[in-house]
């Protein structure tokens, strides 16, 4: 009998990697089509943006020589077919130099730690933070305690980004001198903008903690798991946060996405040497290359983190799987 039981398991559990497989490959040649055609419209609004070799030339050369320039960058040749080119080398790994002799490719890479530091700590301090706090406001609903924290996720959510950086640099780094004021030389560098980066996320992650909670703590299952006497702990966090937690799954992913595409702020107000503030500088000096493989890398990995979500989300929600398993 343990044998057949073991078979089963055994069978249930390929048919669930074959379907999780299934549902990946379909996902990821959905995502294809998504990232060649986000690639194209910022090959063509960058194209739209001014003349590189304009930009090159400078002063110096004259309209005969900036045209002679633009030959030889290519520069003449129809939109669609300098894409193709490109795309072309963007699949072999060549993303081409920057206007300034830069490799693009090797330039992000070099970059894309500190981004990705940055935003795990970021998000560390989000989900530490928001989601107690959003099941304490859920377990103190009309109370003071929830008012108070309500109050507090509306004003995470109003302040700006780079005024909030500013106020910890004045606070903590020029009036207290307990952190560095910018760049990423040492572990006390990566506090201030993880929590100016940390605070709008952990506000709606609280908003959403504290509603996800409200619902599930108000199931039928969880009065007749009171009524059976089993222990009001367990009860909030083995069934209420268990199933709560399925759309803060998808928040925390989407949101950790947005981290690594769009720091720009935060990385900017304390020069912090990751991808934001690199495309920022880039966008400064007109370096239309660099902006355009920086952007175009950065919608690829988002892509691919927004993947990894929507397969957690599968694994997690039982409706997902019924759904991949029906397909």
């Amino acid at each position: 009998m343990k044998q057949i039981i073991s078979a089963v398991r055994r069978a249930l559990f390929i048919k669930g990697m074959w379907l999780m497989g299934r549902y990946f490959l379909k996902r990821l040649f959905m995502l294809i089509p998504v990232i060649f055609v986000v690639s194209f419209l910022v090959y063509w609004m960058m194209s739209k943006t001014g003349d590189p070799a304009r930009t090159l030339a400078g002063d110096q050369m004259t309209e005969a020589q900036v045209e002679q320039l633009r030959e030889q960058m290519g520069l003449n040749q129809p939109l669609i077919i300098r894409y193709v080119q490109y795309i072309s080398g963007a699949l072999r790994g060549d993303f081409g130099e920057s206007l300034y002799g830069k490799d693009v490719w090797q330039e992000y890479i070099a970059r894309l730690p500190y981004t990705c530091v940055l935003a795990v700590a970021a998000m560390l301090l989000v989900v530490l933070l928001s989601i107690p706090l959003g099941i304490i406001a859920a377990l103190k609903r009309g109370t003071m305690v929830d008012a108070g924290l309500s109050a507090l996720a509306v004003l995470g959510l109003s302040i700006p980004g780079f005024w909030l950086g500013i106020m910890l640099v004045l606070a903590f780094s020029l009036k207290l001198n307990w952190f560095p004021t910018g760049g990423a030389a040492s572990v006390r560098s990566i506090i201030l903008p993880a929590i100016t980066a940390a605070a709008p996320n952990a506000a709606l992650i609280t908003r959403t903690t504290r509603s996800s909670m409200l619902d599930a703590l108000s199931a039928d299952y969880l009065r007749t798991a009171r009524a059976k006497g089993v222990l009001e702990r367990e009860v909030v966090l083995k069934h209420a946060l268990k199933n709560a937690l399925i759309p803060i799954i998808t928040l925390v992913g989407s949101q950790f996405s947005i981290l690594i595409g769009g720091t720009f702020v935060v990385e900017t107000v304390f020069s912090w040497p990751g991808v934001g503030n690199l495309i920022v500088t880039a966008v400064r000096s007109n370096d239309y290359n660099m902006v355009t493989g920086s952007v175009i890398l950065t919608t690829i990995l988002v892509a691919l983190i927004l993947l990894a979500v929507d397969m957690l989300y599968a694994l997690v929600d039982p409706r997902i799987k019924a759904q991949y398993a029906r397909e």
